[in-house]
């Protein structure tokens, strides 16, 4: 790696905030501050509130690591934010950040340029407890929540009933619209980039379930294979497909691109569900284990981080 960068930069690491992914927010927060400190430069750790303008303007910070998850910290809010205080700041910018955010808006960029992303469209989750909106299985989900933060897969077998409930525990009692789209059975990967470059695909494969929020951050629950045992032919196309969803949205420092793949279909199977603008930095994140295959620290990993927003 090249030279370090001055060690008396002042970097304002930005985690926790008030979203449904405050608590892995803080966990890749304090990891990062923790990296950071060890490379030797000045750290503050800012657990955002909703002074977070004042308590930037008092400390003044040569930089802002955005460790946030989820809104308001992906969305493009802290992002425009930063932007007029003109602070420079880790990730992706803020009309990036808009569009990644909202997986229809996603869709509207990637699906022309020849992405292959599930079918689907936009719900009244009122209108679900009269008549199913896609045939089962289906999948219902937030259009702008990450981590898989209210996502329910919808089947015959399913105990959300036909038609769904209004009293039902689900994603239809927290918001109004919902995206539905058609459930692709197979298996999950993932593959990050950082920089310019595709780091690998990793398999995920949960205990039980499917890979949602508790799967996700639970230790024990997902068995991470990585690199994934996939064929070549895939490997390259999932590198591929995350690499021009990086920069067809302007991704910037490191993003995760989510797929499913029905291995009984080949290349036709793969589906790209979700580019991740902001992916975490926790102990059982996807993009530190990618990084580690090959041979990136994690503190390595950090300050390329770091110096690509500078």
């Amino acid at each position: 790696m090249t030279d370090k960068l001055p060690k008396d930069l002042h970097i304002a690491v930005l985690m926790g905030g008030w979203s449904a992914e405050r608590e892995v927010s803080l966990m890749s927060g304090n990891g990062v501050a923790d990296a950071l400190e060890k490379n030797g430069y000045r750290v503050s750790r800012i657990d955002m509130d909703r002074n977070l303008a004042a308590v930037l303007g008092d400390l003044k910070p040569d930089l802002v690591f955005n460790a946030l998850h989820g809104c308001p910290g992906e969305d493009g809010t802290v992002q425009g934010m930063l932007d007029l205080m003109q602070i420079p700041y880790t990730h992706s910018g803020m009309v990036t950040s808009v569009i990644a955010i909202d997986k229809e808006l996603t869709k509207q960029q990637l699906v022309p340029a020849g992405i292959r992303m599930p079918a689907g469209k936009m719900v009244k989750s009122a209108d679900i407890f009269e008549a199913d909106p896609l045939p089962r299985p289906y999948v219902l989900k937030p259009v702008n929540e990450g981590s898989s933060v209210g996502v329910a897969i919808v089947t015959d077998q399913g105990n959300y009933g036909n038609p769904i409930g209004r009293d039902v525990t689900g994603p239809w009692q927290e918001f109004d619209e919902l995206l539905a789209e058609p459930f692709i059975k197979g298996r999950e990967l993932t593959t990050a980039v950082l920089g310019d470059k595709a780091l690998g695909v990793t398999e995920l494969k949960t205990k039980a379930g499917f890979y949602d929020y508790e799967a996700k951050y639970t230790e024990g629950l997902t068995e991470h294979v990585c690199p994934a045992d996939i064929p070549d032919e895939i490997k390259e196309l999932c590198l591929d497909y995350a690499l021009r969803a990086h920069r067809i949205l302007g991704c910037k420092g490191t993003s995760r691109t989510d797929f499913r793949w029905d291995d009984e279909q080949g290349a036709d199977g793969l589906y790209v569900l979700e580019t991740n603008t902001q992916p975490g930095m926790t102990p059982l994140s996807l993009v530190p284990e990618q990084a580690r295959q090959l041979g990136i620290s994690y503190e390595e990993l950090v300050e390329i981080i770091v110096r690509e927003a500078l």
